[in-house]
């Protein structure tokens, strides 16, 4: 049976945390099996809240794409580019955004959340709303244009983000009734289980926070941030019976990277007085390299050969554009442009 198109993409942020990991990665290297996927780094995205910030916006990019490679995005696999590459994304967004009520739009949650993301890097704690770009209210209809110039049927999303994808169904939808036409799918989503990976500091984790674990840190960096960890606050002194329920996060670092050996071990000796949470810590720091050591030693071997990486990004958006021009061969006709 032929696989359908699935499509997902990340904001240009550069080196990626454990959280990145988590919560999208494994996941994408499992679907890779299973559909024809379509990932994309999304720089345009990106510029709709850091439209002045974009001295880094090029090996942001391209330190995306070193992550992904490295955890397991094969592009034998997997179509991998960024979304400026494909002119086709941004012609079909123009046309999208003449069908969209402007409603639609500024009640979606995607924009909502952009919203937030420029408040807190303005330092407003006010209730007001900030001034928008064109740009940042056009992005809920940008991210269906994504999805739709791949018409892809398939969108992988946690369950706190069904309603992302809900306008781009919407979308899909009017765009077919308005034009009597069956030409896009409305995406299905395709429910993922994301584990929530705290920051060490038990907030959530982000490049912005400064609490985050990179995939691509070194040993001895990770070490010293694991020693960070907020283990439990009750605790007092290191032979004190402990709380793994209470530990903030180093315990559910180890929930997730250790084995269930291991994890009983640590519960148990915790309870008991038997270690201490530096002890702990020490431990999970060793944990969490011994996992991530051959992600970090295949992505050094990338970085070594950086043209082979541009090249996979350059076959990639040409794969990526020759299916969105077939979308729009259709769309052009439909709309009679």
């Amino acid at each position: 049976m032929e696989k359908v198109n699935l499509v997902s993409g990340m904001r240009s942020t550069g080196k990626l945390h454990l959280g990145h990991y988590m919560g999208v990665i494994t996941n994408w290297v499992q679907l890779q099996e299973e559909y024809n996927c379509f990932y994309f780094v999304a720089d345009w995205h990106a510029l709709t809240t850091k439209y002045n910030e974009t001295e880094n916006l090029r090996q942001d990019k391209l330190d995306v794409v070193l992550d992904w490679l490295a955890c397991g995005i094969d592009p034998d696999k997997s179509t991998i580019y960024f979304q400026s590459n494909v002119l086709q994304i941004a012609e079909l967004h123009i046309l999208l955004s003449m069908i969209t009520p402007n409603n639609w739009v500024e009640r979606d949650p995607t924009l909502k959340d952009m919203v937030k993301i420029l408040k807190n890097k303005d330092g407003d704690t006010s209730e007001n709303m900030p001034q928008l770009s064109y740009g940042l209210l056009g992005y809920p209809v940008l991210m269906s244009a994504d999805i739709m110039a791949m018409n892809g049927a398939v969108v992988p999303v946690g369950v706190d983000q069904l309603a992302h994808l809900e306008i781009t169904r919407d979308i899909a939808r009017r765009f077919n009734n308005i034009y009597k036409t069956e030409l896009f799918n409305e995406p299905m989503p395709k429910l993922t289980q994301i584990p929530l990976l705290l920051g060490v500091d038990g907030q959530k984790m982000g490049k912005s926070f400064h609490n985050d674990i990179k995939i691509s840190d070194d040993e001895e960096t990770t070490s010293k941030k694991i020693m960070q960890c907020i283990t439990d606050r009750s605790r007092a002194r290191k032979d004190d019976p402990g709380h793994p329920d209470k530990c903030e996060v180093a315990y559910k670092y180890y929930e997730i990277f250790a084995d269930s050996e291991t994890v009983n071990q640590v519960n148990c000796e915790c309870k008991a007085g038997q270690r201490g949470c530096a002890d702990c810590k020490r431990q999970l720091g060793k944990i969490i390299n011994e996992k991530f050591a051959p992600i970090r030693q295949k992505r050094i071997e990338y970085s070594k050969d950086i043209n082979k990486v541009r090249d996979i990004i350059n076959e990639g958006g040409k794969k990526a554009a020759a299916e969105a021009e077939k979308t729009m061969a259709k769309v052009r006709e439909a709309v009679n442009i």
